[in-house]
C-alpha cells in the first residue's frame, strides 16, 4: 500500500515538524501572555518606555510565549514600521562589548558607528538611539530588547549593559522595551544597587500548574491530532505572514523556520482516521494512568513534547499508528531508573554487599560506613548462609571497591579522611532502599535466600 506509506511518512514529518518547530501557538497562560503582548504593543505605538522580568523554570515555555507574542505583533504594520527587536543571549553575548555590537548590527547602524569613538558606553548607546530617530527628531523608532538567560548579564563587569539600558528605559530618552528571560527566580538579588533603582520590578512569573491532568489531555491530544482543511484555513487566518524585512535579523533566530501547517498535504480521510485513533487512545483507562503516571514526574510542557517526539519517531510501516501498547512501553521508559538497571547486572556478592550496607544505614539512620563495618555484617550472614561461604577477604574487598567505581557508594571527604587506609575510609550510600529492593526483584536467578535477607528485618 504505497499510498499509505506516504501517508505515513508525511504524518510523521509533520508531527516531528509541530513538535520541534511550533513556537507561534502557545498553550495555557492567558494572562502572562496578555500582559507581554501589551507591554510590548504600547511600547510600539504609544512610544511607552517599560522593563519587565518573565520567569519561571526551564522547559515551561518563556521563549515560547516571547516569540507566540512577537509573531502575532509583527504581522501587524503599525507594530513592525513603529519598531525593532533586539535579541541578546547571556550564552552568546558574554560581555558588554560583544552584547553591543551585536545590538548595533541587528538595528543595522554598523555605517553610522564606523569610525566614531565614543567616550563610554553609555555614550554609545545614546548614540544608537538617536540614530533611530526620524526627521523631526521628535518620532523615534521603539527598540525592544530581548534578554534571554538574563541572569548571565548579571555577572557582566558593573552591569554596564543593564544600567544603561533601565536608565534609558526609566527616564524615558528613547522609547525601549527591556524584557529579561531567566529561569532565576532570585534574579532581582543579583542586581546592583544602583541597577535595581532603575528597574521598575515588573515581574512576571509561569509557574507549573500542580491540578492541570485535564489540560495536559487535551495537549496530548492537540499535538497528536491532524489538521483538517477547515482547521488548516483557520491557522492560516489567525497566522498571518510576517514581512520578510523583518526575519533579516540573523540573530533572531526565533522567527525563523516556524511551522506552518500550509506545507503539508494530508488527504482528508488519512487525517480523519489518524484522528479517530487519538480520540481511541485518549478514552482509554491505560494511556491515562501512563499520561497521569507522567505528568506527577513532569508537569512542564517542554520535556513532554520530547517524550512524544520519541514516540512519533517510532512510527514505521510495521507499527504505522500509535497504540496503547507503544505509550506503555514509552512510560517503562519514562520511568526507568538507569541505576537500578545497572544494579540489576551487578554480581552476587556485590548484590550481597549493598544489602548489607542498607542494612547498616537503615540501623544507623544512614550514618557513614567504612569497608571493615560492612565486611564484619556480611560475614555473619554469609557464615549462617549455603552459598555465599569461604569467600576470602581480597575477592570482599576487590568487589567493595567495584561498587565505589559504579558510584553506588561514595567515599567522604574533608579533613584528615585522604590519609586512612582504604579498608578504614568512611563511605555513604548513593541509592535509595527503594532502589535496591528494585534491583534483588530484577535479578535473575538470584538465591532465595539473599531476597529474603533483603527483606528480612535487620540482620
Amino acid at each position: 500500500m504505497p499510498d499509505g506509506c506516504s501517508d505515513l511518512d508525511s504524518t510523521r514529518r509533520f508531527l516531528k515538524a509541530r513538535l520541534l518547530t511550533d513556537r507561534a501557538s502557545f498553550h495555557g497562560y492567558e494572562a502572562e501572555r496578555q500582559q507581554i503582548h501589551d507591554l510590548l504593543e504600547r511600547t510600539a505605538e504609544h512610544g511607552e518606555s517599560n522593563s519587565a522580568l518573565l520567569l519561571g523554570p526551564r522547559g515551561i515555555g518563556k521563549t515560547t510565549l516571547v516569540t507566540s507574542v512577537l509573531v502575532q505583533l509583527l504581522s501587524k504594520e503599525t507594530f513592525h514600521r513603529n519598531s525593532l527587536v533586539v535579541y541578546l543571549n547571556g550564552l552568546i553575548h558574554i560581555d558588554d562589548r560583544i552584547a553591543l555590537k551585536s545590538a548595533t548590527a541587528q538595528m543595522n547602524l554598523e555605517n553610522a558607528v564606523d569610525g566614531k569613538v565614543f567616550g563610554s558606553f553609555a555614550e554609545n548607546l545614546a548614540f544608537l538611539l538617536e540614530c533611530l530617530k526620524a526627521g523631526d527628531r521628535k518620532k523615534s523608532k521603539s527598540v525592544i530588547f530581548l534578554l534571554e538567560e538574563f541572569d548571565l548579564f548579571c555577572s557582566h563587569h558593573n552591569q554596564t549593559l543593564l544600567y544603561n539600558l533601565f536608565d534609558v528605559a526609566q527616564s524615558a530618552q528613547a522609547p525601549i522595551c527591556v524584557l529579561g528571560l531567566t529561569a532565576r527566580l532570585d534574579v532581582i538579588e543579583l542586581l546592583e544597587k544602583r541597577v535595581k533603582s532603575r528597574f521598575s520590578h515588573r515581574q512576571i512569573f509561569l509557574l507549573p500548574r500542580e491540578d492541570g491532568f485535564e489540560e495536559r489531555l487535551e495537549l496530548f491530544g492537540s499535538l497528536l491530532k491532524l489538521p483538517t482543511e477547515q482547521e488548516v484555513r483557520t491557522f492560516a487566518a489567525t497566522h498571518p505572514t510576517i514581512p520578510p524585512d523583518v526575519l533579516n535579523n540573523d540573530e533572531l533566530a526565533l522567527l525563523r523556520n516556524l511551522f506552518n501547517p500550509r506545507q503539508y498535504n494530508l488527504p482528508s480521510k488519512w487525517v480523519t482516521q489518524w484522528n479517530r485513533t487519538i480520540d481511541k487512545l485518549l478514552k482509554s483507562a491505560e494511556v491515562q494512568t501512563v499520561l497521569q503516571n507522567m505528568y506527577e514526574y513532569d508537569v512542564l510542557e517542554g520535556p513532554f513534547r520530547m517524550q512524544l517526539f520519541e514516540l512519533v519517531n517510532g512510527l514505521d510501516d510495521e507499527h504505522p499508528a500509535i497504540t496503547i501498547e507503544s505509550i506503555q512501553q514509552l512510560g517503562e521508559r519514562y520511568e526507568s531508573d538507569d541505576k537500578v538497571k545497572l544494579l540489576a547486572g551487578s554480581s552476587v556478592l556485590e548484590i550481597c554487599l549493598v544489602i548489607a550496607i542498607k542494612h547498616h544505614s537503615e540501623i544507623y539512620d544512614r550514618d557513614p560506613f567504612n569497608f571493615e563495618m560492612i565486611l564484619t555484617r556480611f560475614s555473619k550472614w554469609a557464615n549462617s548462609s549455603t552459598s555465599m561461604q569461604g569467600i576470602e577477604r581480597p575477592v570482599v574487598l576487590k568487589a567493595f571497591e567495584h561498587l565505589k567505581q559504579l558510584e553506588f557508594v561514595a567515599p567522604l571527604t574533608g579533613g584528615g579522611l585522604a590519609k586512612v587506609q582504604k579498608e578504614y575510609q568512611l563511605h555513604r550510600l548513593l541509592l535509595t532502599y527503594g532502589q535496591i529492593r528494585q534491583a534483588v526483584q530484577r535479578m535473575q536467578f538470584l538465591p532465595t535466600e539473599i531476597s529474603q535477607w533483603e527483606q528480612s528485618s535487620l540482620v
